[in-house]
């Protein structure tokens, strides 16, 4: 018999022909009936003829840039026409991300981080109105655009379009070429919010072939300046927390490549690079390359010559024009704007960079880390991402190798090979608001599984890729330790009055001390009564204008009035 070949399908090109016939009923509501460009008045409509029930759809929330006319228009659809959405997006960021599952308008989605709605995100779980796919970190979410979450529709956001579509995104590209690209190339149908439309754009960062509508709003988009720290609000715990972490592990490993997360720890070392970084000769010697958004507490030690290179994720508002200023330091188009870009980014902090130095809510008996708490269904957005150690790595660098070398549990896992590994350190007082304990015995993420229905607790960072812990009373070199309940000693001994602090016996703690794998304030022969805010190179946001030579605006909501 010759060969036989059967067709398990009587249609290869459903997705094209559905995308067709989409377009034909929206097109004659675009200006003149024949071009992309939609009058903000008909963008529900627009909303109601290309969108299905049960379709997939991306919502363009970044941590920063949100597409929030399309949000607004979204929550305005009837339901009856669209419903039971299955929205993919980054961040769920603003009220109106919320309200289309109150509406019933959508029913899933798949997300990365909800902070500022982790409140209504729990509610709307609790009522039944919201079902949780997964909690993504961002490169995983975007990956799985290209996989099996692609979007049959996506609603994105850019700075200006032309007439044929094609997008500026300015310095906030953030989410938006990964979006864009899986749809587009999947036969999905792309909506793109603009403040208007050019006759020239300053540059092309995203072709026009790939996008279908524009929405010219007469407005920027909502952006949130989420890196921005004000210097002013940094207590003395945080510089004193700083100078550990540039003494005991920056100088300790000559680190020279790395990313911040958020928070007033990591702003306390950012403006300690210039003043005590320098007095300890590591000018030079650490901090030189960076994957982070453009903080306005680095422009010191931008100025002061420690930093070399900063590649971006997304923009922070009001550092348009110091930007612009530094080409030789950020990734500067010739139009004078950054070019960011989170998935980018989030390969270098994955594969590139050295370490990962973050703040945390808790963290249990082994090291892992969250900051899902009982009541707050918050996601962890890139952090998981930057706080591993990628088995895919294979270039080495000093640190790496010197951390490898110190790793006491690599023999019992890949017996005398050399390897090397990332430093992941998580950054927590003992205690929070109102005396709460951030050491604890078990996560709330274990709760929080409950509440929403997720398979596993939401972990932001497992105890296993974590490699030091700072609080206020030391570093616990956890990567030193050679066994589980080793780990968990030299936890206890940095957890002060704790639960689980109250449980480290004084022997083991000095053995500890003495192997350097714990190492105190004194270890660190440091002075706490030096460790105070006048240390800081910027102690307020005016003096981050001066350091910036009035480059700097800072942000309305941080302008002192009254």
């Amino acid at each position: 018999m010759g060969l036989q070949i059967k067709h398990d399908r009587s249609e290869w090109a459903y997705r094209k022909k559905e995308y067709r016939r989409r377009m034909v009923k929206a097109q004659p509501l675009t200006e003149g009936g024949d071009s992309k460009i939609i009058d903000p008045s008909r963008a529900v409509a627009l909303l109601e003829a290309i969108i299905h029930p049960a379709d997939r759809v991306a919502l363009e929330g970044n941590n920063q840039k949100q597409a929030d006319f399309l949000a607004e228009c979204l929550c305005k659809v009837d339901p009856l026409k669209v419903n039971r959405l299955h929205m993919v997006q980054s961040v769920i960021a603003l009220p109106s991300h919320c309200e289309i599952f109150n509406r019933g308008i959508a029913e899933k989605v798949d997300f990365s981080f909800s902070g500022p709605q982790a409140v209504p995100v729990t509610r709307l779980v609790k009522e039944s109105k919201m079902k949780i796919g997964e909690i993504h970190t961002y490169l995983e979410l975007f990956s799985r655009y290209f996989l099996d979450l692609t979007p049959r529709v996506a609603l994105v956001v850019a700075a200006l379009a032309d007439r044929q579509g094609n997008l500026y995104t300015g310095p906030n590209t953030e989410d938006t070429p990964a979006i864009v690209e899986a749809t587009h190339f999947k036969n999905g149908i792309v909506v793109v919010q603009v403040e208007k439309v050019v006759e020239k754009l300053p540059r092309v960062d995203i072709p026009g072939d790939w996008t279908d509508f524009i929405i010219p709003t007469g407005k920027p988009c909502y952006i949130e300046p989420l890196f921005t720290r004000d210097p002013a609000e940094i207590k003395n715990v945080h510089v004193l927390m700083a100078m550990m972490v540039i003494k005991g592990i920056y100088a300790e490993y000559g680190l020279r490549s790395l990313n911040h997360g958020i928070g007033y720890a990591s702003a306390a070392i950012e403006l300690l690079l210039p003043t005590y970084a320098e007095r300890l000769g590591l000018k030079g010697k650490i901090c030189t390359h960076w994957a982070l958004n453009p903080h306005p507490t680095m422009i010191p030690a931008i100025e002061s010559g420690f930093v070399d290179s900063i590649h971006s994720f997304g923009s922070e508002i009001g550092m348009e024009d110091y930007v612009a200023a530094r080409s030789d330091i950020f990734f500067v188009g010739p139009d004078g704007s950054l070019r960011s870009n989170r998935a980018f980014s989030q390969a270098v902090g994955h594969y590139a960079v050295d370490a990962f130095v973050g703040a945390t809510l808790q963290i249990d008996r082994y090291g892992n880390s969250s900051t899902a708490m009982a009541d707050r269904i918050a996601g962890f957005g890139g952090a998981p991402n930057m706080g591993c150690d990628s088995p895919g790595r294979r270039h080495s660098s000093e640190a790496w190798i010197k951390v490898g070398q110190e790793y006491a549990m690599q023999p019992a896992l890949i017996g005398s090979m050399p390897r090397g590994r990332k430093l992941v350190v998580q950054l927590l007082q003992t205690r929070g608001p109102k005396g709460i304990q951030c050491f604890v015995d078990k996560l709330d993420a274990w709760e929080l599984m409950k509440r929403a229905n997720l398979k596993v607790p939401p972990v932001m960072i497992y105890g296993d890729a974590v490699t030091q812990v700072v609080s206020e009373l030391g570093i616990a070199h956890l990567h030193k330790c050679a066994t589980l309940q080793e780990r968990e000693a030299a936890i206890k001994a940095i957890a002060g009055d704790t639960d689980l602090g109250k449980e480290a016996k004084p022997e083991q703690t000095t053995d500890l001390r003495r192997r350097k794998v714990v190492q105190t304030v004194d270890d660190l022969e440091i002075d706490p009564a030096e460790a105070n805010t006048s240390l800081l190179a910027a102690q307020s946001m005016d003096d981050l204008v001066k350091w910036s030579a009035g480059l700097y605006k800072v942000p309305m909501q941080f302008l002192k009035t009254g």
